[in-house]
């Protein structure tokens, strides 16, 4: 049995889980193209769920040399139209307009942030100038994994790139406190071929990303689940 379940410590499983999990053969690593076939004979949602990625490391988070984070565009989307709110002013404000920003704004959007509860965007990009400004809401914006990092590209001067970068399908991968990567690479209804393609881009980019300081075996565990499914493991060649 694999030590590392990502989905089914978190939830109760109601009957659907229950049919899916009987499909999956837990002692087994799949190849990704038989894991996506798995997955698309389970049991259907009443919604085109996401399917997730979850990716444990032999890593230590807890060390600044060995944090593994950075973006990597999705040749097929994520089958996801994200929000994105501009922090920005002048021409540069103009710019993000033009581009297809959501919402853009400067100072007068803390209040409605702070105390509206406003939350009504998915990525949030900001220019260099405007960070002053986007670190007051820190403690807000934080916890929910909104404030703009250099690393992820979403603190730029070029925020036509970085609004184009989002919409066109860009993820961001991060460790959380357990050394794991969790993201969404897609929808179910994409079908096989462009999960698989999606998977590949995310599995190259992580690998590309290894630290320096990282020492013996770097990827410990791959597995595949859908929103409300069971984990499926890879095999890693």
């Amino acid at each position: 049995m694999h030590s590392f379940e990502p989905k089914e410590v978190k939830m109760k499983k109601g009957k659907r889980y229950l049919e899916a999990e009987k499909l999956v053969d837990k002692n087994k690593n799949y190849d990704i193209k038989d894991a996506i076939e798995t997955i698309e004979k389970f049991p259907k949602a009443k919604f085109d769920e996401t399917v997730e990625l979850h990716v444990k490391l032999g890593v230590d988070s807890k060390h600044a040399d060995q944090q593994v984070r950075g973006t990597v565009v999705l040749p097929n989307g994520t089958g996801k139209t994200l929000r994105v709110l501009v922090f920005a002013k002048g021409d540069k404000a103009k710019e993000a307009e033009a581009a297809g920003a959501d919402f853009v704004g400067a100072e007068e959007l803390i209040p409605k942030i702070e105390k509206e509860n406003w939350f009504e965007y998915d990525v949030i990009v900001a220019t260099p100038d405007m960070m002053g400004v986007v670190g007051r809401l820190g403690k807000v914006l934080g916890p929910k994994g909104l404030m703009p990092n250099p690393k992820s590209g979403t603190v730029t001067m070029d925020v036509t790139k970085a609004i184009a970068d989002i919409k066109s399908g860009k993820v961001e991968y991060r460790l959380d406190k357990t050394n794991i990567i969790h993201l969404g690479f897609g929808k179910v209804s994409f079908g096989t071929k462009k999960l698989v393609e999606n998977y590949e881009t995310v599995i190259e980019a992580i690998i590309k990303a290894k630290p320096a300081a990282a020492k013996g075996q770097y990827i410990k565990s791959v597995a595949v689940s859908t929103t409300m499914g069971p984990g499926i493991f890879i095999d890693q060649k």
